[in-house]
């Protein structure tokens, strides 16, 4: 099946969902980054999930009230020679027209004057407040003016709403060709941490291995990372969202590495591995090593059709407590420990995120005080950890902790892919065994 048809078919279950509405999604803009020099360009999820097209500025319409062939419109910069000559190709008018499967297309100058008449005839109107100002502007405007007409007859869109609700829904759930896509962002991404670990020895500086990653993702054909990569020595791994990736690499501590790449079509992977500088885990780093690996196992096994990523959690947390208990690092029952979030100064964070155009990728855990349950085709993280340090308080009644615990920083994290059987772990080529992780 060719792209383009893979598109088609996502706006045609979009344009089926809005009923009688009409939808207006922005793409993203140029972002500057400091004086005149901008972000490199990332595509609005949403924008790309149901147009393919990877150009800033623009607007697409989605417009189910009208006739076949005027219900997707798409509004672009215009060919321009001076702005190609700055800034790359573009599209232009016809360009979108002859590739991108639009049944009409305006130069972007023309959407103010043009947008008020394909509305008309709508019920609602379909855009996300607060994200997009130059667009809103207009929205709002053109709105206001519908609520002004609608007493003197004809029919005009009455009510705003959120498209985000009835888009994420869709992208919660990954058709086969995503699926295909993510596959390739885990092999490419699980490849790079092998080759990160069979180079890391001490005297390194961290910096060196979140460029070897980073140039194997480039290598292999991807975007780019898909986010700030984690190189994290030692005391380091303890910071959850450390960035600085500067410090040296030190014979006895452990490296614990969070990167994945983003492949051309924003599908990404995300994968953690931690593993020891110099090739032999101590004692203590072992104990906590295996705690935490048995808790990502048993948290993947939960990962079924009908659970919930609630559970998931709750599987990791059980076995992490439980391996706590055992080290004596927290005293009490697990059950107890874990109603009162005793373990907490411990592992703070939750056990995974869904996962797809997006790292932290859109779709509700919770419907009111129902948690979504898992169906085949949504993709999640799984990635229980532990970190051990005097930055949280122990809890009172809770172990002191011995200096010998202090500074270890573990984290393991897999991308994970709901089946109706057993969970398919995408990221299965990065190794994690303690075996495997020792040289």
């Amino acid at each position: 099946m060719k792209n383009s048809q893979i598109y088609c078919e996502r706006r045609e279950r979009f344009l089926a969902k809005l009923g009688g509405g009409a939808a207006i999604i922005p793409a993203s803009i140029f972002v500057t980054h400091h004086a005149d020099c901008e972000y490199p360009f990332r595509q609005n999820s949403d924008f790309w999930y149901l147009t393919g097209f990877d150009e800033p500025d623009a607007v697409a319409l989605f417009l189910p009230h009208r006739q076949k062939g005027e219900r997707y419109i798409l509004f672009v910069r215009p060919k321009e020679a001076v702005a190609e000559i700055w800034n790359g190709f573009r599209w232009g008018v016809q360009g979108v027209l002859d590739h991108f499967g639009v049944d009409v297309a305006h130069p972007l100058d023309e959407f103010s004057e043009r947008i008020s008449e394909y509305l008309i005839g709508a019920e609602s109107i379909f855009f996300r407040i607060g994200k997009h100002p130059k667009v809103e502007k207009l929205v709002l405007q053109i709105f206001s003016q519908f609520l002004d007409r609608s007493s003197r007859g004809g029919k005009f869109p009455m009510q705003l709403n959120s498209p985000c609700s009835i888009l994420h829904e869709l992208r919660l759930r990954k058709d086969s060709w995503e699926i295909l896509r993510m596959k390739e962002a885990a092999r490419i991404s699980s490849l790079a941490h092998e080759l990160a670990r069979e180079k890391t020895c001490p005297g390194m500086n961290e910096r060196e291995i979140q460029a070897t990653i980073e140039k194997f993702f480039l290598d292999q054909g991807a975007r780019g990372s898909a986010y700030g990569s984690i190189v994290a020595g030692g005391q380091n791994a303890c910071t959850l969202h450390y960035t600085s990736n500067n410090s040296l690499l030190e014979d006895g501590d452990l490296l614990l590495i969070d990167a994945g790449c983003s492949l051309d079509d924003y599908y990404n992977a995300d994968i953690t591995r931690t593993f020891p500088i110099n090739g032999k885990f101590n004692g203590e780093q072992r104990a906590l090593y295996e705690i935490v690996l048995a808790a990502q196992n048993a948290a993947i096994a939960s990962v079924l059709p009908g659970r919930n990523t609630e559970q998931v959690h709750l599987c990791a947390v059980k076995t992490l407590v439980e391996g706590l208990i055992e080290i004596g690092l927290l005293k009490g029952s697990v059950d107890y420990l874990v109603e009162k979030g005793l373990y907490r100064h411990l592992y703070m964070h939750r056990t995974g995120h869904w996962l797809g155009l997006d790292v932290h990728d859109v779709g509700a855990y919770r419907l009111g005080e129902y948690p979504v349950p898992l169906e085949p085709g949504m993709v999640l993280t799984v990635e229980p950890g532990l970190y051990v340090n005097d930055f949280l308080p122990v809890p009172e009644g809770q172990p002191e902790i011995d200096e010998r615990w202090k500074g270890i920083g573990i984290r393991i994290e897999d991308d994970v892919l709901v089946t109706n059987e057993t969970a398919n772990v995408l990221s299965c080529n990065a190794l994690k065994s303690v075996d495997d992780m020792e040289k």
